[in-house]
């Protein structure tokens, strides 16, 4: 009688324990009609595919568009400095329209020499230089012409000149390096910028030709890597 109790409670918790174990119903189990078909998601999974391939294509199309625009902003950029270049290049070699050209001599004398032209445009000169910068009076020619030699510009004008345009030509003597200024008596223009050799008679100031010589001519002297630096004190 127990054993026939036993078997029963045993199968009981067997069935128990089969009706537990049961899979959970999953999706693919349900009816057809709760779950769309394959072919009613084909539509929407064609436009999802669609529109990710036109952003795809939207984005290589803006980097081409950014990287072509970088590239010739790139180009423009390097013919432009290239032409500046060239531009200045041209503007510093070229000789300014009106300077006269002069063969001078060389050497050193303690004597005073009689330069034709004057201001002086080189020749014989002083043992000594003149310090490169600004006068407020005149300077011995003897002097500026060795500087004359080591390559520096010798800006003269008239002591009357208005005192905005002496201003202008003292502003040259402290931004360019071997560049002298100094009034002279008795000048054949209001302003005459000499060199070694070379020449140039201005009106004013402002001329434009002025800059032109000193790019052009600086340092074309028998001995442009020697200093200007020697007698005198500029302002």
């Amino acid at each position: 009688m127990a054993n026939t109790k036993n078997a029963k409670r045993s199968a009981e918790r067997q069935a128990q324990g089969s009706r537990g174990s049961q899979p959970a119903e999953r999706p693919q189990d349900l009816p057809s009609h709760i779950l769309p078909s394959r072919a009613a998601r084909r539509p929407e999974m064609i436009r999802q595919r669609r529109e990710q391939r036109q952003q795809a294509y939207a984005r290589e199309r803006r980097q081409w568009l950014l990287t072509r625009i970088g590239v010739g902003v790139v180009a423009a950029l390097l013919v432009a400095g290239v032409g500046y270049v060239v531009f200045a290049s041209v503007q510093r070699n070229q000789v300014p329209e009106g300077t006269r050209e002069y063969t001078v001599d060389e050497g050193h004398t303690p004597q005073t020499v009689a330069y034709d032209p004057t201001p002086p445009a080189g020749g014989q000169h002083d043992a000594v230089p003149q310090t490169c910068g600004s006068y407020s009076s005149p300077i011995r020619s003897e002097n500026a012409v060795h500087s004359l030699e080591h390559g520096a510009v010798w800006i003269t004008y008239q002591p009357d000149m208005p005192q905005e345009q002496i201003d202008r030509l003292r502003s040259l003597a402290e931004n360019e390096a071997k560049v002298l200024v100094s009034p002279f008596d008795d000048l054949p223009a209001p302003v005459v910028a000499s060199s070694w050799g070379r020449q140039l008679l201005l009106e004013s100031a402002e001329d434009g030709r002025l800059g032109q010589f000193i790019q052009s001519f600086r340092n074309d002297a028998p001995e442009p890597r020697a200093s200007c630096i020697g007698v005198g004190t500029p302002l």
